[in-house]
């Protein structure tokens, strides 16, 4: 019993409260990076375990995450600061709309492919087509017959008669 009361580290606090309190006492206004708030940890808490810098990287991507910690610049900020600078997303921003602006007109027609119209003229001058019957085959190899999609088969030699 006396060995389990002599060996017992001190207990270190858990990871997102280490990271808050590194970068409440970093206080940059520019937001702390990875490496600052991993030197501050390192300097406060001295006894931290040998993965301490993936379980810092872990710990700060899932607060990132989960909106408590604000990513911008390759620097993290706490989300509840009243002066933290606001999030912004990729790409190029969008134009301010003008309140004053008057309206776009709606365009003359629609998009796209226009319909076709429903004449019922034009039906009855073009009768739907008959199904297609099979074409005829050509043997001899004419070129009158119409030939198929494709290459056409090899030609077989003649084969002599049995006699």
């Amino acid at each position: 019993m006396a060995a389990e009361e002599v060996a017992k580290p001190p207990t270190l606090p858990h990871y997102p409260e280490m990271i808050l309190a590194a970068i409440e006492a970093l206080n940059d206004k520019n937001g702390s990076n990875k490496s600052a708030i991993s030197k501050y940890i390192e300097g406060k808490y001295g006894d931290l375990p040998k993965e301490h810098a993936s379980l810092l990287a872990a710990h700060l991507l899932r607060m990132k995450e989960s909106g408590q910690l604000l990513f911008l610049k390759n620097n993290y900020f706490r989300t509840d600061r009243p002066n933290a600078p606001p999030k912004r997303g990729r790409g190029r921003p969008r134009k301010p709309l003008d309140p004053n602006a008057p309206p776009k007109p709606a365009s003359p027609r629609p998009r796209g492919r226009p319909a076709k119209p429903k004449d019922p003229e034009a039906e009855a001058a073009n009768p739907p087509k008959k199904a297609k019957t099979s074409p005829p085959s050509a043997v001899d190899g004419s070129a009158s017959a119409k030939r198929g999609r494709g290459r056409p088969p090899k030609a077989r030699p003649a084969e002599p008669a049995a006699a």
